[in-house]
C-alpha cells in the first residue's frame, strides 16, 4: 500500500514539471517575409572567383610527373626511416628547407670552384714563373722584337721559353702574310684548318705538336733537343716566305 502511495506521489510530482515546462515555450506568430535575391546579387557572386567552388581538372605535364615522381621517392624514403606515420610531417618539412639547402650547395660549388682555380694557377705560376698570359701574347706578337727574345731566352739556356717565342714568331709571320687570320680567342688547331697549302699545313700542324708537348705539357728540354725541335721551325719558315 505504502509502494503504491510513494509511486502515486512521484508521478504526479513529474507530470506537474513537465506540465510547467509546456507553459515556458512560445511560439512565433510573426509574419515571414521573404527575402528577395535579384539577378544582380547573384552576378557579384558568380564573378567573384572567391565564390567559384568548381573544380577544374587540369592535364599533367611532365614537369608535374617529375614531381610527382621525386615526392614518392622521398615519401618511401622517409617512410622507411621514420615511419608511416610521421613520415608525411618529416617529409613537409624537408620540402619546405630543400630549396635551401639547393642553394647553399650550388654556393659552396662555386666557391670551391674559384678557390680551386685560384690554387691550381698559383701552384702553376709557382712550378712555371716565365707562363705567358694571353694577354701577353697578343702583346708579344703586335709590338716585341720577338727574334730578339728568342735570342734573350737561348742566352738563359731557356729553351722552353725560347720554344714558345718561335711559336709565336711563326703565328706572327702567317698573320702579316694573310695565311690566317690571328685573333686571340683562337686555337692552335682553328690556324691549322685555315691554312690552304697542304705542305705548310703539315709542317705547321707538326710544329704546333711540339710546341703544345714542350709548352703546356711542360716538357723539359736541353739544347740538343732545342736544336733538333729549332730545325722543324727553321723549316716552316722557309716554307712561308715560300708560299708569299
Amino acid at each position: 500500500m505504502l509502494r503504491t502511495l510513494l509511486f502515486g506521489i512521484l508521478l504526479f510530482c513529474a507530470t506537474s514539471m513537465f506540465a510547467q515546462q509546456d507553459s515556458i515555450v512560445q511560439y512565433d506568430t510573426s509574419e515571414i517575409e521573404p527575402l528577395e535575391v535579384r539577378e544582380e546579387d547573384l552576378s557579384a557572386y558568380r564573378n567573384n572567383d572567391d565564390f567559384n567552388y568548381e573544380i577544374v581538372e587540369q592535364e599533367s605535364t611532365w614537369l608535374d610527373d617529375v614531381k610527382n615522381w621525386f615526392y614518392n621517392i622521398f615519401q618511401q624514403l622517409f617512410e622507411w626511416i621514420f615511419g608511416v606515420e610521421k613520415a608525411t610531417s618529416f617529409l613537409a618539412t624537408f620540402l619546405q628547407i630543400l630549396p635551401y639547402l639547393l642553394l647553399a650547395l650550388f654556393l659552396y660549388l662555386v666557391i670551391r670552384f674559384f678557390v680551386n682555380t685560384h690554387a691550381r694557377s698559383v701552384l702553376l705560376n709557382k712550378k712555371n714563373p716565365n707562363t705567358v698570359s694571353l694577354s701577353e701574347e697578343e702583346r708579344i706578337i703586335k709590338t716585341e722584337d720577338i727574334e730578339q727574345l728568342i735570342k734573350d731566352a737561348l742566352a738563359q739556356n731557356d729553351y722552353r721559353l725560347a720554344i714558345r717565342y718561335y711559336y709565336l714568331f711563326i703565328l706572327k709571320q702567317l698573320s702579316e702574310r694573310n695565311l690566317i687570320d690571328w685573333q686571340r680567342q683562337k686555337t692552335n688547331d682553328d690556324y691549322i684548318e685555315e691554312l690552304s697549302n697542304p705542305e705548310l699545313k703539315i709542317t705547321f700542324g707538326k710544329a704546333t705538336f711540339l710546341y703544345d708537348y714542350i709548352w703546356y705539357g711542360e716538357f723539359t728540354i736541353d739544347q740538343e733537343r732545342y736544336t733538333q725541335v729549332e730545325q722543324v721551325f727553321v723549316t716552316l719558315k722557309k716554307s712561308i716566305n715560300a708560299d708569299v
